[in-house]
């Protein structure tokens, strides 16, 4: 007989002083946890739109068990005693060989008290009038351990005239006095112990101990914790039940791929700080993060094993994508005369995770376009991850003014100039506040093309009521939980904001907007995205600052700002799908509107379209093909749509 069929039983529990789990086969050996963990894990912690993996799924739980059914020290007197009078495994395996075949005709049970005797009665087998068997005494074996209550037991046979009679000696497990757990440091004291259901005060019953190691060791992977494993069960003499756990930490970072950008700037988006317990929840969320900075193709991460046992080092890999562009352009029209264009940008400036850009253009005519635009964003100004975003600018262009209807008004020079100072800061891993300081002028510098409305240059009224200074203060929430900044696919993102006008200004307005976008994977790689947006306004707000709607980001099938108003509503839908790499396609819906007074809106448009868009080096590009009911448009746009 096999005896290590029935020894792997042993359940777990140690019997008196000493006899531990600590190093057993079938616990998890630190290494293999990781690699495992690691394996399943990786694939789907950055951020990038690589192919579909797996899911995280953590390693399949295990319990450590003991090796041997043989008590360890002999200062307790029951093991000691039962140490003694134990025959050895060979001497029971030739007992019952020697006894098969014969008619069982009693089955006693010696050294269990009546609650652990019916128990181990109700598991037997074979039973008074069935013949001895080997098969039938290791499976009777077995079914005993199997109820918990036994920390060892071996059989007797006693030869009668009408067969034998056979005698279970039994080792009851000791009485539970105290659970103790250590080793605990994410996961409370308190929270683990409500999965204990062993009872103190009774008899330590096996079987329900491994379901409560198991139980704990689930609860950590629920959370994220996949390394965290149950290291050691010990039941020391005075029925104190200690279980310790490992909980895995994260011993480090190691970067690699970066060439331009700064180790820091990519260790400063992990969601973890070496030295805690490895979370792959967390380890995920850090991989969305580097790659949404907009630095990287793709982003890979590694897990290596650690220094120190069940620990684990993030190996991040990335490669790096252009970050900076230069563009430069001239033409000539009769009307402008010469006409030049120059811009330089770079997101990831000397790889500082900084963004700048200036741009500058301007024709040959003094009148006519010309002008500048700077800006400037520095995302970590303290350990809070305060972000900063300067912008100036003074432009002059020219404006195409169009009605309701779609009919042209006027055409006009405008220049507006001034800038604006944005502070951030991040409340929580996904809610972020806003604060906008603003001042900007803006300017009717002449008329260049009568429509329907004429010549307003002249018009004293209409000019001060729409051109001035606009001094204002907006204070924003933002909650995202997208997957993806630039190509979501499942997550949110909703914000809630409130512009305050006045400071000395020319206008002295109020205007709240609540915003939410939610998006939906279907299929393999296809995504829903629904968008819900309402606007309110209050006091003398000036056609620029006004709700606008219509156009690529609005409702496509109408010139941009088509509609404006002090009120404004919009909800879009919209179904993306692969082409071919780096290549979608979509369908989509718009309908809103603008109006001034009242909260329900007077006039409403919709559209539907189509739409192509394309990953290039310099970012998403896309064009789309809206239809409403006065026409069809093409748009277009660098950069993904809502």
């Amino acid at each position: 007989m096999n005896s290590k069929r029935y020894q792997r039983l042993a359940l777990a529990v140690a019997l008196g002083m000493g006899v531990t789990t600590s190093a057993l086969p079938h616990g998890f050996a630190a290494e293999e946890t990781m690699d495992e963990a690691a394996a399943s894990t990786a694939s789907e912690m950055a951020g990038t739109p690589a192919p579909e993996a797996p899911a995280a799924d953590a390693p399949p739980v295990d319990v450590p068990v003991l090796t041997s059914t043989e008590p360890a020290a002999a200062s307790d007197t029951r093991a000691a005693a039962w140490a003694e009078q134990r025959p050895a495994e060979e001497a029971i395996s030739s007992g019952i060989a020697a006894e098969a075949g014969k008619t069982i005709v009693e089955i006693n049970f010696k050294g269990a008290s009546a609650a652990t005797e019916g128990a181990a009665r109700a598991a037997l087998t074979m039973h008074v009038g069935d013949e001895v068997s080997e098969e039938g005494l290791v499976k009777d074996r077995d079914a005993v351990y199997a109820t918990g209550w036994f920390y060892d037991l071996y059989p007797v046979f006693e030869p009668v005239p009408e067969g034998v009679v056979l005698t279970y000696h039994v080792l009851e497990n000791p009485e539970l006095k105290e659970v103790k757990i250590e080793g605990n440091t994410v996961e409370s004291t308190e929270t683990l112990m409500g999965l204990v259901t062993v009872k103190q005060g009774e008899l330590l019953n096996a079987r329900t101990l491994q379901e409560n190691v198991q139980a704990i060791q689930e609860k950590y992977r629920a959370d994220g914790y996949i390394l965290a494993k149950i290291t050691d069960l010990n039941i020391a003499q005075d029925g104190t039940l200690t279980i310790k756990i490992s909980e895995g930490n994260l011993e480090g970072y190691k970067v690699k791929g970066n060439k331009k950008t700064k180790d820091r700037v990519i260790l400063r988006e992990m969601r973890q700080k070496p030295g805690e317990p490895f979370n792959a929840n967390m380890a995920r969320r850090s991989m969305q993060r580097v790659y949404n900075l907009g630095f990287f193709e793709d982003v890979n991460v590694k897990m290596n094993p650690g220094v120190e046992p069940n620990a684990v080092i993030m190996e991040i890999d990335v490669k790096e994508k252009r970050t900076g562009s230069f563009g430069i352009g001239a033409g000539y029209s009769s009307q402008d005369g010469m006409v030049g264009m120059v811009s330089i940008s770079d997101t990831n400036f000397r790889g500082t995770g900084d963004t700048i850009s200036i741009s500058y253009e301007m024709s040959g005519d003094d009148t006519d376009a010309r002008g500048y635009t700077f800006m400037y964003r520095r995302p970590w100004l303290d350990k809070k991850e305060t972000a900063g975003t300067l912008r100036v600018y003074n432009r002059t262009y020219e404006y195409d003014d169009y009605d309701e209807n779609g009919n042209h008004k006027e055409s006009f020079m405008r220049k507006y100039s001034g800038g604006e100072f944005t502070l951030s800061r991040p409340m929580s891993e996904y809610s972020t506040n806003f604060v906008t300081l603003r001042s900007r002028e803006d300017k009717y510098v002449k008329h260049t093309e009568t429509g329907n409305a004429g010549n307003r240059s002249g018009n004293a009224a209409w000019l001060r009521k729409n051109f001035g200074t606009t001094r204002s203060v907006t204070l924003e929430h933002v909650t995202d939980t997208r997957d993806n900044v630039y190509e979501p696919t499942t997550g949110a993102r909703a914000s809630l904001s409130a512009e305050f006008a006045g400071l000395g200004g020319d206008f002295t307005f109020q205007k709240y907007t609540i915003s939410d976008t939610h998006y939906f994977k279907v299929g393999h790689a296809q995504v829903f995205a629904v968008r819900g947006q309402y606007g309110i306004g209050n006091g003398s707000i000036s056609e620029y600052n006004q709700f606008r709607v219509g156009g690529q980001d609005t409702i496509r099938g109408y010139r941009e700002d088509q509609f404006r108003g002090n009120r404004m509503a919009l909800a879009s839908v919209e179904y993306r799908f692969p082409i071919i790499s780096k290549v979608t396609g979509a369908l989509f819906t718009d309908f809103g509107g603008a109006w001034d007074s009242g909260f329900n809106p007077q006039h409403m448009h919709g559209s539907v379209g189509i739409g192509l868009g394309l990953n290039t080096p310099i970012g998403p590009l896309r064009l789309d093909y809206g239809r409403g009911s006065q026409g069809g448009r093409v748009h277009f746009r660098v950069g993904g749509t809502f």
